[in-house]
């Protein structure tokens, strides 16, 4: 039985009879295939990326399993369509927090036609991608049972200054997330985006990686953040992922590091420090606040 995706933060949604991706109970993600080439572009990447041994096998982790295309009805009724079927990413998460960063001070590649450039550019300089290399294009943040999810529009989104970015990369951590961004705590920092397992290694995973490789160069391609806000705050061990999405606009490195994507991946991971950062200190600031009060607790040592 196909459906919307219930946790789609970015692109084409399958809603009020339009065309866009669908999603299983079996955690299988069906994204039909766009039209001039888009399509068959992306779905050659991953037929080239999955048989393609100069890439380290703890790099595959960061992308989506590809398990080829199926022909399926299409959301917005105009019939048969081949559709990519990957792994859906949040069908492992429960109450998805979800980041869609889309990576690079230049979305458009080198092939397209001027019209698409210009189109490109233009949204590109209106959003924090040449300022930032990096734009936030979707996001989810889960605040409780009560409140549900909070779901910035596209517009909204689109509108977000360097403030924004700074102030959401640090409500999409915090347990007061629903208080606003002016008071965001960012306690689950050092859970989300620290730690041996966290996100900002896996962002520095990633970055050693595109510092050597010089196979692909990844235009208009999205990072997306996961996490389990909720297993979070009830004390559980997170399991925060990112994942690489949308491959349409990949072209050959040709022997060429991918400078775009890389100096995008590198902003982003400056930002996700400062928070971490930021965190760290705040905490050692309560702590020493603690002490002075005389109401640090575990035997008067505060980490």
């Amino acid at each position: 039985m196909l459906k919307v995706p219930e946790h789609q933060v970015a692109g084409h949604l399958a809603i009020d009879g339009k065309l866009g991706p669908l999603v299983d109970d079996s955690g299988r993600f069906y994204k039909p295939l766009q039209g001039d080439g888009r399509g068959n572009k992306e779905l050659a990447f991953y037929e080239s990326f999955s048989s393609d041994t100069r890439v380290p096998d703890h790099i595959r982790k960061y992308f989506p399993v590809c398990y080829g295309s199926q022909l399926l009805e299409a959301s917005n009724g105009s019939g048969l369509l081949h559709h990519l079927v990957l792994q859906d990413i949040a069908s492992s998460h429960r109450n998805p927090s979800i980041m869609d960063v889309k990576i690079g001070s230049r979305t458009w590649y080198p092939e397209a036609s001027d019209n698409y450039i210009q189109k490109c550019l233009e949204k590109d300089r209106r959003t924090t991608t040449v300022s930032l290399g990096f734009r936030i294009a979707g996001l989810q943040l889960y605040e409780g049972k009560e409140s549900g999810y909070w779901r910035p529009g596209r517009k909204e989104v689109q509108s977000f200054t360097v403030y924004n970015v700074r102030s959401i990369l640090r409500r999409f951590v915090s347990s007061n997330s629903s208080i606003g961004n002016e008071n965001s705590d960012c306690s689950f920092a050092p859970s989300i985006y620290g730690g041996s397992a966290g996100i900002l290694e896996q962002l520095l995973e990633l970055k050693a990686w595109f510092e050597d490789q010089t196979i692909y160069h990844f235009h208009s391609c999205s990072l997306l953040i996961l996490f389990d806000k909720e297993s979070v705050s009830k004390g559980s061990t997170p399991v925060p992922e990112i994942k690489l999405i949308d491959f349409a606009h990949v072209v050959e490195g040709k022997g060429v590091i991918d400078h775009n994507f890389l100096g995008g991946l590198c902003s982003l991971i400056k930002f996700v420090s400062e928070v971490l950062s930021d965190s760290k200190e705040s905490s050692i600031k309560d702590c020493v606040e603690s002490e002075k009060s005389g109401i640090c607790t575990d035997n008067g040592n505060c980490q």
